[in-house]
């Protein structure tokens, strides 16, 4: 009988000893993983330019953020995310490169650096309203793809003679870019006036834009108290000279004369690259092209990237005698 109760008291202890032995044999042999450590992106240090302070147009707010935080909205805001990454590469290079320019000689907010309006400083836009915009299919692959052109062009600013240039860039050049002392009267060294094949297969090549005679009467005068005209005159519109890029450079309406880029604003052309036809009641203008056509032509740094060029490649295409900041 005692026999029996020692076994039984040794097959008791035997069962509860045994999820211990196992469980120390199964934890020494166990491979612990520890959660992969995610590095934090590592911003660029711009010194004085590393904080944007942007002003918010329509709020009048102002709001804080780091040089290259900014440039996502930027780009995402100034460059279909479906171009190539290379073409969005330079265009993170050409905004950031036109931000410092111009924080450094002619910031034109007494309380911010920059604002975002593309009629005043450079168009930005918010991740949450970018987001909104595109197809909820695209969204993570377009967003990623914008921070992908920001982040790995870190650092990279366009400079002639050591320093940062005026960027200035458009959205399609119809064919061939223009020099800046037609459109504002600056003069820089390195705009230059260059081909950009395969622009006609996107959509802001071309537009038209039609007024009534009434209207144009209108506009006219609102800018030109003097203002008379004779349509019965065949030559009571006509372009007087073209320049290099065949942009309309001095055109005369009725009895007022007026630069290519006047009559595009007044009429609100796409660009100053157009005809234009005087028919019945009205005149219609046919445009080529979209902006002012200076510096790096968007579209075709599309075309470039989609042939083989990186961006800096493209970059210099588009700036003459340039170098990119290391």
């Amino acid at each position: 009988m005692k026999k029996i109760l020692f076994y039984f008291a040794f097959v008791i202890i035997l069962i509860f000893a045994m999820p211990i032995i196992f469980t120390n044999q199964f934890k020494s042999k166990e491979v612990v993983s520890e959660p992969e450590e995610i590095e934090e992106e590592k911003k660029f240090d711009y010194g004085e330019f590393n904080t944007i302070r942007l002003l918010h147009v329509e709020t009048g707010e102002v709001e804080n953020l780091d040089l290259d935080t900014y440039l996502y909205g930027v780009v995402s805001s100034e460059m279909p995310a479906s171009f190539d990454l290379e073409a969005l590469k330079a265009q993170a290079v050409v905004a950031r490169t036109y931000t410092i320019y111009h924080i450094k000689n002619d910031s034109k907010h007494e309380n911010a650096d920059v604002c975002d309006s593309s009629l005043c400083c450079q168009a930005w836009i918010s991740k949450e309203n970018r987001l909104a915009r595109w197809e909820e299919n695209l969204r993570e692959e377009y967003w990623n793809k914008i921070v992908k052109a920001v982040n790995e062009t870190k650092g990279k600013v366009v400079l002639y003679n050591g320093e940062p240039i005026n960027a200035l860039f458009h959205s399609n050049s119809g064919g061939r870019t223009e020099l800046s002392i037609n459109v504002w009267g600056g003069d820089y060294p390195y705009f230059q006036t260059v081909e950009t094949s395969g622009e006609q297969n996107y959509t802001s090549y071309s537009s038209e834009v039609q007024v009534s005679k009434d209207e144009l009467v209108k506009k006219m005068l609102e800018k030109y108290s003097g203002f008379k005209i004779d349509f019965k005159d065949p030559l009571c519109i006509k372009i007087l000279e073209y320049t290099d890029s065949n942009r309309v450079k001095k055109m005369q309406i009725g009895n007022i004369e007026l630069s290519g880029v006047e009559a595009r604003n007044l009429f609100g052309l796409k660009s100053a690259k157009f005809n234009f036809e005087i028919s019945g009641d009205f005149v219609s203008f046919s445009v080529v092209g979209y902006g002012h056509g200076v510096g790096l032509s968007q579209c075709g740094s599309d075309t470039l990237a989609k042939n083989g060029r990186d961006y800096e490649q493209i970059i210099k295409y588009y700036y003459k005698d340039v170098e990119i900041s290391e």
